[in-house]
């Protein structure tokens, strides 16, 4: 779907940028980036492209955190057996694996417990909870999970276990019965509000390093754990998360973990090859999630706990293989929700959200098919498939829809729901699928109203040919890692011809522009895009809207541009 292009911002940088620039040591293209983005002052910009550890926040900055980890301590040293009851995505495999391997280090080795997503499901189960109480756990401690699960942490209490929940969704009116909660939720106005459940995980065993009897741990060995589950989990990669994340990435380079080194090899790169945001999510992070998505995110874990490289190998080329699997059933869902919502569609153009069900659909993909559905049509849309005697489903939405108040307003409909303002799961009795079809239609329609729905483009500026060099792309890696919150600039291309098109892989598209004006020519990519960038766009005037980067996929590195949207 065509973008509506917009500045970033509607203020135009001032002069005095350059002066900024200058003591920075940056170009004032990059200080004007900066300023955009709502950075106004040298404090400000160097704290950003240089976030040190030494900004991170108190751990006891989040609501319940203190009380955690003495909750913890002295269950700990009075003798308990600790178990870590965690999520089966990337966030949650992260944070158990951070917890254990810091208890374990610490001399408290915890039973460890991934739910199977087929059989159990999201969060605790007083199921599971009784198999950790029958193997003799007296202290369990939730990763990423937790704040919705009263039955379950209920269930644990009466079996005589302390609970601590370490969670970071958002929780309801009323918290579960544990010893502890800890989330930087439950109070809106600190400072980590943001972090993802590994954030908090890392944040909780900070403090907890600080309690425990014996020598205390570097705690920067586990920032690849939490920097590879907060860019999986798709929170704001801003503030404390910036900080987390662009010193995680440096281990990553590294790859002293085998299981991180592993995985970046069969994902494609170099053991020590520098990745950034966009590779860990569309790289390794897949990897990590096909394990839980199709039943066992076990291998998962065990890949991040390898002890050396023998292990690790065959954990990641398993998760590979599974990773493949996923994809190929993906594109069969894919291809079957995008044709069910063009029937709808076409049905009623006015349609403002959109629901899609088929029974077989498997319930680990559905969300990725729901983000792909929502970037054809623009629409918030939610999957469901039969899963028992219920329908499950995974939500996804657009900037201008709150899908967790969205089911908020239809929460009588519902048999449990939970999620963010972009995403969300959800079930529902199967005779409530047509009335939540209507409800959900509704809920878009009462927070967008009637305007046409249309994806927004924000650009960065307009940028020529002649500007684009190595030295302005390695002052804009400066900028990373980019995105929610902190996305890649996006430039404007000046009338530019198209010289050449030709298609590679699938159905991607690969442009050679040429920029009259400056006299250069920069080949482009335009991914998934050959229907609609077809042999017709050769010999004609275009502006583009792109990314420009380096590309050394065959050794030898070039500029070239990611092309993301285009008129004329």
């Amino acid at each position: 779907m065509p973008c509506l292009w917009k500045p970033r911002s509607e203020e135009t940088p001032p002069a005095s940028v350059a002066d900024l620039a200058e003591s920075l040591g940056v170009s004032a293209l990059t200080a004007g980036i900066l300023w955009t983005r709502g950075l106004r002052d040298v404090a400000e910009m160097d704290r950003f492209l240089s976030p040190g550890l030494r900004h991170l926040a108190d751990p006891a900055a989040i609501p319940g955190l203190q009380q955690a980890a003495q909750t913890l301590a002295q269950a700990l040293t009075e003798g308990r057996k600790p178990a870590i009851w965690g999520d089966y995505d990337v966030d949650g495999i992260t944070s158990t694996a951070l917890m254990s391997e810091f208890l374990g280090l610490r001399g408290f080795p915890a039973r460890t417990y991934l739910p199977n997503r087929l059989k159990e499901g999201y969060g605790l189960n007083p199921a599971g909870v009784a198999t950790l109480a029958d193997e003799g756990v007296g202290v369990l401690l939730t990763v990423d999970c937790g704040v919705s699960d009263f039955e379950a942490v209920a269930a644990a209490r009466e079996r005589g276990l302390v609970v601590v929940v370490s969670d970071h969704h958002l929780p309801g009116e009323t918290l579960p019965g544990a010893q502890a909660v800890c989330n930087p939720r439950l109070d809106g106005a600190n400072a980590c509000l943001d972090l993802a459940g590994v954030g908090v995980a890392f944040m909780l065993a900070v403090a907890l390093n600080r309690l425990l009897p014996g020598e205390q741990l570097d705690m920067r060995r586990f920032l690849d754990l939490v920097a590879l589950g907060t860019v999986a989990d798709v929170v704001p990669l801003t503030g404390q998360n910036r900080i987390l994340v662009k010193n995680g990435l440096l281990l990553i380079k590294e790859a002293k973990r085998p299981g991180i080194a592993a995985l970046k090899m069969v994902s494609g790169y170099d053991r020590f090859a520098e990745l950034g945001a966009g590779h860990i999510g569309f790289g390794l992070a897949p990897r990590i999630n096909a394990a839980g998505r199709l039943g066992d995110p076990d291998k998962a874990l065990r890949l991040l706990l390898a002890p050396d490289e023998a292990t690790a190998k065959p954990l990641a080329l398993e998760l590979n293989t599974l990773n493949s699997e996923r994809r190929r059933e993906e594109d069969v869902i894919q291809e079957q929700a995008q044709a069910q919502a063009r029937e709808l569609l076409a049905a009623d153009p006015g349609l403002r959200g959109l629901t899609l069900f088929a029974p077989h659909w498997h319930p680990g993909v559905i969300g990725i098919v729901a983000s792909r559905v929502v970037e054809e049509f623009y629409r918030p849309t939610l999957i469901l498939c039969q899963e028992g005697e219920r329908l499950k489903g995974s939500g996804r939405s657009i900037d201008e829809f709150d899908l967790h108040a969205g089911l908020v307003s239809m929460a009588d409909l519902l048999l449990g729901f939970g999620g963010h303002r972009q995403a969300a799961g959800l079930s529902l009795a199967p005779e409530n699928l047509e009335t939540l079809r209507r409800r959900f239609h509704q809920a878009v329609l009462a927070q967008v109203g009637e305007r046409e729905l249309r994806p927004v483009l924000k650009l960065d500026r307009e940028l020529g040919f002649a500007e684009i060099s190595n030295v302005l792309l390695k002052e804009l890696e400066l900028l990373q890692p980019y995105g929610v919150g902190n996305p890649e600039p996006v430039f404007q291309s000046p009338p530019v011809i198209v010289k050449d098109r030709r298609v590679f892989g699938k159905d991607h598209v690969k442009l050679t522009l040429a920029d009259p004006e400056a006299r250069a020519t920069i080949a482009g990519k335009a991914w998934r895009q050959a229907a609609n960038l077809s042999p017709a766009v050769v010999g004609k005037t275009m502006r583009f809207a792109y990314t420009p980067r380096i590309d050394d996929w065959d050794g030898v590195p070039r500029i070239e541009l990611n092309i993301r949207d285009w008129c004329g």
